[in-house]
């Protein structure tokens, strides 16, 4: 079942968000710490509230949190380069990894995307880490394409 996050879903989240971590970590160490996670419990909690930052979580029979995904809806409004857009900004899906290869994923971006249609979105976009080619082949078969390039050069 997927549904949207609250404050009994934090310690399942924490330990996904761990494994956020470990993943971006092995491949860009010289940027991300090692055994940490992005939001601490108090952090979650409030997150939780924003409803401009949508949270949702796949919860199995047993209620174990299994997958989250991390949204964020970006308005823009009367700019004065950029047309007028409502966005869902992906910040973050994870499965667990003892529970990959059931379709999670899938589920988790299907909903996400389907919640965005019908709030009223254009399109969704997410970043994905140069180095993580299992996360971008889910996306590209979930059917996203790239929309720009982030560069660097390491001094």
């Amino acid at each position: 079942m997927i549904r949207k996050a609250n404050k009994n879903d934090i310690q399942g989240v924490v330990s996904l968000l761990y494994q956020v971590n470990a993943v971006h970590h092995e491949i860009r160490p010289d940027l991300f710490k090692g055994n940490t996670v992005k939001y601490n419990a108090q952090e979650l909690a409030e997150l939780f509230k924003d409803e401009s930052k949508p949270i949702f979580v796949y919860e199995d029979e047993g209620g174990n949190i299994l997958g989250h995904a991390f949204c964020q809806i970006i308005d823009i409004r009367n700019n004065q380069l950029l047309q007028d857009i409502r966005t869902l900004y992906i910040d973050d899906i994870c499965v667990d990894k003892n529970a990959r290869g059931r379709h999670i994923g899938k589920a988790l971006y299907e909903h996400v995307r389907d919640f965005a249609k019908s709030i009223g979105c254009n399109n969704m976009t997410l970043n994905v880490w140069e180095g993580n080619d299992s996360a971008l082949h889910f996306y590209q078969s979930m059917g996203m394409k790239v929309q720009k390039t982030g560069m660097e050069v390491i001094l």
